[in-house]
């Protein structure tokens, strides 16, 4: 089996050095890039499972690259970035990315959370029925998803919450048990929950503006709601 492969993105050398450490230490066979050109140059020749892409670049700056790596790929993107807003992190998101890790970070926390993305975005060995809701269908196995037959082209945590609320029917979600069961994480923005939610409207929604199927519950969060259900 070829090993997992990891780029990182990132003009720092000794942040580049540490995570190379840390990333193979558990296994992964990692490449690297100082610049934004490289780093897309990269990720069209190597093809890897991951990307860990610092937004401070040279050249091209970082959500740039993640825009244009998200237009090629469905590979999972984690970025890094020392502008601690929430803005800052809301708009990589609506980029493409996956996850964010604010520096300065443990470089543990990246290997864990890389490890967590490389699980989720593989497809699964056992074989579970596909979800299905009317023209929607959820492969679980495969970990696709389509309406009316068009596949869709999401990135792996995008699947992660459609197929955790479509698992989980008329059932109300405070953005915080989103973060903890879809995401892992025990902490974090509850802006990511809102973001991933706006992107699987755009794909899943007749009209975006006014969802049937995903919907806001003012004052907890969200709810699948079944077609059938809606009328």
């Amino acid at each position: 089996m070829p090993a997992t492969r990891v780029l990182v993105i990132e003009d720092d050398p000794t942040t580049r050095d540490v995570l190379r450490r840390y990333l193979t230490r558990a296994g992964l066979e990692v490449s690297e890039a100082d610049n934004g050109l490289s780093g897309l140059d990269a990720a069209t020749r190597e093809a890897p499972d991951l990307v860990i892409l610092d937004l401070m670049l040279p050249g091209i700056d970082g959500l740039d690259v993640c825009e244009r790596i998200r237009r090629a790929s469905d590979v999972p993107i984690m970025i890094l970035t020392a502008l601690g807003s929430e803005s800052d992190r809301v708009v990589g998101l609506e980029q493409g990315a996956d996850d964010y890790v604010v520096k300065p970070f443990s470089p543990r926390e990246v290997t864990l959370r890389a490890q967590r993305l490389l699980q989720r975005s593989s497809p699964r060995s056992a074989p579970s029925a596909p979800l299905v809701d009317g023209d929607l269908v959820v492969d679980l196995s495969a970990r696709r998803a389509s309406v009316a037959g068009r596949e869709l082209v999401m990135t792996a945590r995008e699947f992660d919450l459609l197929a955790f609320l479509v698992a989980h029917p008329n059932k109300a979600f405070r953005r915080s048990e989103l973060l903890a069961k879809v995401w892992d994480w025990d902490f974090g923005d509850d802006s990511t929950v809102t973001v991933h939610v706006r992107r699987l409207r755009e794909k899943v929604e007749p009209n975006p503006a006014n969802p049937v199927r995903l919907q806001t519950v003012w004052g907890v969060g969200y709810r699948y709601q079944p077609m059938g259900d809606s009328e």
